[in-house]
């Protein structure tokens, strides 16, 4: 056995110090919070440390001291959500703050469903700095403006194909292929997530599955994904998914589907068949993931009714078509034949507003089969004629899914979360405008209805589903979990009283018990309510260049 003899000197030395020694000090100390890590293991009690944007320290801290301090007590405390499908890129150029998803605990917007902010072409030839025409002019700009939240965004290959060949149903030649690889290159060094797609709609739709994997392999050859609205989610859903895994295995990219979901009724009962496709694709070594929005109904334009060949040229050049009877009689003949697919029942459909205040005071919050009757014709002409006069897409909700299928896939374990919507602040303006409730309930509804009154998932699992999992899928670093070195996007929620207040009659309410947010270790969220502040950053894709130049 050794013995260290020390010196009555050096003794008092050492108690000195032990006396003195100040007790250490970070920015930011949250107390007391239950911490949901967002790897899914149980929870626990543990205070958490923030230097600058970065989590510090983890534990017991009794002999530390912040310059600000929370009591996170009787609180669940765990990393920022994601919202995996957001259409937020232009609410937050209007208001910053990120309103209705700020007071859900979002803290990181993933754009790019087909279109993208970027590339886009401008008519102004005036170089005026806020008319980006890359995805990494827009990253610039909006940061320069400041935003509450994180954004990120993939390229849209609708975006793409615009800018190379406008809205035309065609093939592209080999030089517009190249021209549209090479967008997608400098996306991905901007820092794209991967490519994304809406092939539902056109133009997108005018694509072939080998123009998708071309594009696709180079969102891969930068460590991209490839995330999509898949040709069908109904009665063509399974062909839908084989195009989506053979995309994945000749562009060699991990998948995501997004807002994953069988529509009508008479396409329900394929549930079984799609998840199996899914699970055997993952132990072949397919990386596939999806994500939802926990509600029964979508929300698109009555377009998507109509036959994508006669949407080609964009909204002018349509209207101008079903205004010609020929052409307008081949349309209502595909529509009743139901080519290429049937339309949902017009009993399921409600029209959510429109451009024109005359007809939004003649037929706004109505289903289209009312509307019709009304109108004095059937279903169909009347979305056509509708169309035309108040030339506009008309957003429309279609209550076409079963809340048994909406609870089966929530529980799947690599399904993560996406409002579809956008961010959106209320106000006098919009407070009477039609809107989808879940661009301000679904993250609480989540938490609130599926985990706390149906038990459906533990919370630790939905925290996961909300933070690690889509984090993990995206390659994000250092954001995503409760960790020592990693950014401090913390949120802070009464389990208990967490709860989303949007309808379908009355969408525009905030969702409640969010009670603090942290966005790089800023607080953005005080007691309920927004403090104004805007620390978001980008959040780049694993492609990304800094020394890249965008405009």
């Amino acid at each position: 056995m050794r013995y260290i003899i020390f010196s009555a000197a050096s003794l008092t030395l050492i108690l000195i110090l032990a006396c003195t020694q100040k007790p250490q000090q970070f920015d930011v100390i949250i107390r007391n919070g239950t911490i949901y890590d967002g790897s899914g293991n149980i929870p626990y009690t543990a205070d958490i440390a923030i230097n600058s944007d970065t989590i510090a320290a983890i534990g017991k801290l009794d002999n530390a001291t912040g310059k600000k301090e929370i009591d996170a007590s009787g609180l669940a405390v765990a990393p920022g959500f994601i919202n995996m499908l957001s259409w937020a890129d232009q609410n937050l150029l209007k208001d910053g703050r990120s309103m209705s998803d700020i007071k859900q605990g979002v803290t990181l917007e993933v754009f790019g469903e087909g279109w993208s902010p970027g590339p886009m072409k401008r008519k102004s030839k005036v170089a005026v700095d806020s008319l980006w025409t890359t995805l990494g002019g827009y990253f610039n700009w909006i940061t320069r403006k400041g935003i509450s939240t994180n954004v990120a965004s993939f390229v849209g290959q609708t975006s793409v194909r615009n800018y190379v060949m406008n809205q035309d149903n065609r093939k592209p030649t080999d030089a517009e292929l190249l021209q549209m690889k090479q967008l997608v290159q400098q996306a991905m060094e901007e820092g794209a997530m991967g490519l994304g797609t809406s092939l539902i709609y056109a133009p997108a739709t005018y694509a072939d599955t080998e123009e998708l994997i071309a594009l696709a392999k180079v969102a891969s050859q930068y460590g991209g994904m490839y995330t999509t609205h898949m040709r069908s989610e109904g009665d063509f859903i399974l062909n839908g998914v084989n195009e989506t895994l053979r995309i994945a295995r000749e562009a060699n990219i991990p998948v995501e589907i997004y807002h994953m979901k069988l529509n009508i009724a008479r396409n329900w009962n394929k549930i079984d068949t799609l998840l199996t496709k899914i699970d055997s694709a993952q132990k072949a070594g397919i990386k596939i993931t999806a994500d939802m929005y926990p509600y029964t109904a979508s929300a698109t334009g009555l377009t998507s009714r109509l036959p994508t060949w006669v949407q080609e040229g964009g909204g002018k050049m349509m209207r101008q078509k079903l205004k010609t009877p020929a052409i307008r009689k081949k349309v209502l003949y595909e529509m009743e034949m139901g080519i290429p697919y049937k339309n949902s029942d017009p009993e399921y459909v409600v029209l959510m507003g429109f451009r024109l205040d005359s007809l939004n005071k003649l037929y706004k919050g109505k289903k289209l089969s009312e509307v019709a009757r009304l109108h004095g014709k059937n279903a169909d002409e009347t979305v056509i004629d509708l169309i035309v006069r108040d030339r506009s897409r008309i957003e429309a909700l279609y209550h076409q899914q079963s809340e048994e299928n909406v609870r089966r896939i929530i529980q799947l374990p690599y399904v993560s979360f996406g409002s579809d919507g956008g961010s959106e602040t209320i106000d006098e303006k919009n407070m009477e405008e039609g809107a989808h409730p879940r661009s301000y309930g679904t993250f609480a509804r989540v938490l609130g209805k599926y985990v706390r009154d149906e038990k459906l998932l533990t919370l630790q699992e939905a925290v996961r589903k909300l933070t690690s999992l889509p984090a993990t899928n995206l390659k994000v670093k250092k954001r995503g979990s409760l960790k020592i070195g990693y950014c401090a996007d913390v949120v802070m929620f009464d389990p208990a009283k967490i709860q989303d207040h949007a309808t379908f009659d009355k969408p525009r309410q905030y969702a409640t018990g969010m009670i603090h947010v942290l966005v790089n270790g800023v607080q953005v969220l005080n007691n309920g309510e927004h403090t104004g502040a805007k620390p978001g950053r980008v959040v780049r894709g694993p492609g990304f260049k800094s020394k890249k130049k965008t405009s």
